[in-house]
């Protein structure tokens, strides 16, 4: 039977599962033009599973005979997977309004997502690393294939859950190999036997596909297949949405199966990662200068993105794994901007998913173009915006961890990676716009509001970021 303190370590996530299921039965009952409704609602319930999980603190207590973790990690991680449901919220209202997609399941399945998101970053158990995995996979095919009437969201699914099930397996059959070696669950306990088990080739066995499966859901080349294709092919609220929560939910995922789990042999995964890490920021780079989709083109960003994410992990020290979190946190902040200026463009029957589309945004809206030249030039890591920093940090933790060949192939290909960014740059301010293309933006308010918030805080960030990166050092005792 579950003790009174077990509910309160998990309170959070009790709540948000409960509001989650009060919200689908409410909607049930709205006819849609009271939308709004669950709308607001939605956006309420994630302030307030903010609010639990800041005030409950991330001072290592445990549930559920260590099942569930609750510590600074995790903490930081919740509050921006639930700060980036918020946002996909506020953006994603006029664009599924103008293609009949605004439907309450939209909000009840971005909240069981989060759940999942949230259980995964607070696994302590490998029972609690698959069951929050499959939570938010579920949920994540069902947001992708939204749009039944759309041929190319629909195969955007389907190649999402097939790719998807086979890096489950391999994740499963990573964890009953490492089952199998140690005969535990749970992670400490598996951290613990390690050293003296009597099949080590069996763990390392059962490490590779771990990492396989770590990678998939990162987004990382080589298993970086349904990447662009999910982007391309799922409406952009929902790209915003997978561009964002499950990567924060794949870095804590990381921690605890490599660092908590098979932090003893850091020497073999150190250097799976590494290579990892550079097969994705080449790629990565490469590929996205040809991409004339901006969704694509953000979609190879994310793989060379995520190779960076993997420079923090793979120098398997406090400071590293600070320095991953910072930078999917900083990550997720610039997706959401980028995105959100894309929905801002879109309009009924009309997406903005080419560059060209872009073309002479300056002209009709100078701060919006603006907002977008930000978030182009933060992904780029341009001082002194807030990616510049994030990337700073990672590429000093690899050079202290010995990677300094890691480091510069991340530096070189940051520099190829300049070319894609300042096109959207170039296109924006430098050409004319279409004939016919000088409708006006949307007029959402809490759309515009928020958004130029974002955009701001990539500056803001960029100047104050001393503050988050001391709550990621403290998360992890550097």
């Amino acid at each position: 039977m579950p003790s009174w303190n077990d509910i309160l370590v998990m309170l959070p996530e009790f709540y948000l599962l409960a509001a989650a299921c009060v919200l689908l039965l409410m909607d049930a009952f709205l006819r849609p033009s009271q939308r709004r409704v669950t709308h607001y609602t939605a956006i309420g319930v994630v302030i307030i599973t903010i609010w639990l999980v800041l005030s409950g603190g991330g001072d290592g207590a445990t549930a559920f005979n260590r099942m569930f973790v609750r510590d600074g990690m995790a903490e930081i991680l919740k509050v921006f997977v639930l700060l980036s449901v918020a946002l996909v919220c506020i953006y994603s209202r006029p664009y599924l309004r103008d293609r009949g997609l605004h439907i309450g399941e939209f909000y009840a399945l971005l909240l069981f997502a989060a759940l999942g998101a949230m259980l995964l970053v607070s696994a302590g158990n490998l029972v609690m690393v698959y069951l929050g995995l499959q939570l938010l996979s579920l949920c994540s095919y069902a947001l992708v294939a939204m749009d039944r009437d759309s041929a190319r969201s629909s195969e955007a699914a389907v190649k999402y859950f097939i790719l998807s099930a086979l890096a489950g397996g391999l994740l499963l059959y990573g964890m009953s190999m490492i089952y199998g070696a140690t005969g535990s669950l749970d992670l400490a306990q598996i951290h613990a036997i390690a050293p003296r088990v009597a099949h080590p080739h069996l763990l390392v066995f059962g490490l590779v596909f771990l990492v396989a499966g770590i990678a998939f859901e990162l987004g990382i080349a080589p298993f970086h297949m349904w990447l662009p294709d999910v982007y391309d092919g799922a409406p952009t609220a929902v790209v915003t949405f997978i561009s964002t929560v499950p990567k924060l939910a794949a870095v804590g995922l990381a921690f605890r199966l490599l660092e908590m789990c098979m932090g003893t042999l850091a020497v073999d995964w150190q250097m799976m990662l590494a290579v990892l890490a550079a097969v994705s920021l080449v790629i990565g780079n490469f590929v996205a200068i040809m991409q004339p989709n901006i969704k694509r083109m953000l979609a190879y960003s994310t793989i060379a993105h995520m190779g960076f994410v993997l420079l923090g992990l793979a120098a398997a020290t406090p400071a590293g794994y600070a320095a991953a979190v910072f930078y999917v946190v900083c990550y997720a902040l610039m997706a959401a901007a980028a995105f959100g200026v894309i929905m801002l463009l879109a309009r009924a029957g009309f997406e903005a998913e080419n560059i060209s589309d872009f073309k002479g945004l300056n002209q009709r809206s100078p701060w919006f173009a603006g907002v977008m030249a930000l978030a182009m030039f933060s992904l780029a890591g341009i001082p002194p915006l807030f990616g510049f920093y994030a990337k700073l940090l990672v590429l000093e933790s690899a050079i202290h961890a010995g990677l300094l060949w890691l480091a510069i192939v991340a530096i070189i290909t940051s520099i190829v990676g300049l070319f894609y960014y300042l096109r959207v740059v170039k296109v924006m301010y430098f050409d004319a716009p279409d004939e016919g293309a000088d409708q006006p933006l949307a007029a959402d308010r809490p759309l515009r509001w928020v958004l130029s918030l974002n955009g701001l805080a990539l500056i803001g960030m960029g100047i104050f970021w001393g503050p988050l990166l001391a709550w990621c050092l403290h998360a992890f005792g550097a």
